[in-house]
């Protein structure tokens, strides 16, 4: 792909997010990642073999904790990581730019070797790679970088906020600049889902920081009704049905088959067979969750090559489900099927001998989300109608509300980021601005 460098790249894609639910017997912040009874080992191989890469350096930049306050509280540091390479940088002489990554909530190393698309256009530009941690995540941990007290309660989370992680990635760019005597060096921010959505709110926020934003698949309109509820789930089942009208009516109709099965005598035992699930724990809702996971980040990663972002798929992996589930060897069985399908994403390596419901790991760090799901980042995805190929669901905003003033003791505050950054009629008072 070859772009001129005169040329600012600034697009929105609205599409598909981290979708967020509650139940209601439990709070659920999110779909799960996998769980095998190996895969705890493979993590750690694999965090392990990433902390050797040639792809960057790593730094740290000693952080503010509150840049919007004068409390003396606020004055407390924290080391906030950065990943750099230099590899292609035409240095300052030449003003060559500064491609900087706005971090997501994870592990920074994770989206850096998941964004090949800066490394392959960095030669071109001759530009200096930056990739910068979300605070509360990875090693960008405040109090001492140490979790058990920044995740202990609101006080402490009340520092994790889009907004002051904005600020953090200023005063990084900023400082960073000074030092490579590069203060001219124009910068352009990128993003990916909720970075994305921190690349755009960027721009707009701190236009003399950055000249541009590239955000991709970062929905910054949905809030405050502004997109329904259903769109999420719409756009998963249209990219089933899409493949086959067989693979979207047998994943439609196996959610009310599990739940009569699993409500007759000896059903639990079939269900836990037919799935493979660990003898340690079988429950009707923890199945569904886990078959609804599968579809639902296949769909969010259906990319047209092999990947490896949240787990080893092969591409196209939405019709590689269809396949299986279209195949005329498993007959009428219905969990056959949809066993064949979700082994795709959770077992396409072939390595897991059975699946733990009981486990819910978090290989990339991700667990805070839930706070950022619990107070601003309200958006409504959960919405399941009649032609769904999950179970019809209505978005319910005071579940969410309740559920998080039980897990967190926080009121979420669901109108906040159209305040902030702006929804209704963005575009249009973007022009104004220049900034489209």
């Amino acid at each position: 792909m070859r772009i001129e460098a005169n040329l600012i790249l600034f697009f929105w894609a609205f599409s598909i997010f981290s979708c967020l639910c509650f139940s209601v017997s439990s709070i659920n912040f999110g779909y799960r990642f996998p769980s095998s009874a190996i895969k705890a080992e493979q993590v750690k191989l694999t965090r392990k073999s990433s902390s050797t890469n040639k792809l960057y350096k790593t730094k740290y930049f000693t952080q503010i904790l509150d840049h919007f306050n004068f409390n003396p509280k606020s004055y407390q540091k924290f080391q906030h990581r950065y990943l750099i390479n230099d590899t292609y940088w035409g240095g300052p002489k030449q003003n060559s730019p500064i491609f900087v990554y706005t971090g997501n909530e994870g592990d920074i190393e994770w989206f850096a070797h998941n964004t090949g698309f800066m490394f392959d256009i960095a030669p071109h530009f001759q530009a200096l790679l930056v990739f910068i941690e979300h605070r509360f995540y990875g090693k960008s941990i405040p109090f001492g970088g140490d979790k058990d007290i920044a995740y202990s309660n609101a006080s402490t989370l009340g520092y994790l906020t889009s907004t002051q992680a904005l600020a953090d990635y200023a005063t990084l760019i900023i400082d960073l600049k000074k030092n490579l005597t590069a203060v001219d060096a124009p910068v352009v921010v990128f993003g990916g889902s909720y970075g994305g959505m921190l690349a755009s709110w960027f721009r707009l926020k701190y236009p003399h920081v950055a000249i541009g934003a590239l955000a991709s698949s970062a929905p910054i309109l949905n809030f405050e009704n502004i997109t329904s509820p259903y769109s999420f789930n719409n756009i998963i089942t249209q990219d089933f049905r899409s493949e086959s009208e067989n693979c979207y009516k047998v994943i439609k109709g196996s959610w009310k088959k599990i739940e009569d099965t699993g409500k007759q005598s000896g059903g639990l035992e079939l269900l836990r067979k037919s799935f493979r699930i660990c003898k340690n724990f079988i429950d009707v809702d923890a199945l569904a969750s886990w078959l609804e996971t599968a579809f639902a980040y296949t769909a969010m990663t259906d990319y047209p090559t092999p990947s490896n972002f949240l787990n080893p798929m092969p591409a196209y992996p939405v019709k590689q489900m269809c396949k299986a589930i279209d195949d005329p060897k498993s007959g009428n069985d219905t969990f056959a099927k949809l066993y064949g399908a979700a082994s795709f994403y959770y077992n396409y390596s072939g390595t897991a001998t059975c699946f733990n419901l009981a486990y819910s790991p978090d290989p990339h760090g991700l667990n805070m989300w839930s706070w950022q799901a619990c107070t601003e980042m309200i958006m409504p995805t959960s919405g399941s109608n009649k032609e769904s190929i999950f179970p019809e669901n209505q978005w319910n905003y005071s579940r969410r509300a309740a559920g998080c003033k039980a897990f967190y003791g926080v009121h979420p505050r669901p109108n906040w980021i159209t305040t902030e950054f702006g929804g209704h009629g963005v575009e249009e008072v973007w022009k104004q601005y220049d900034l489209l």
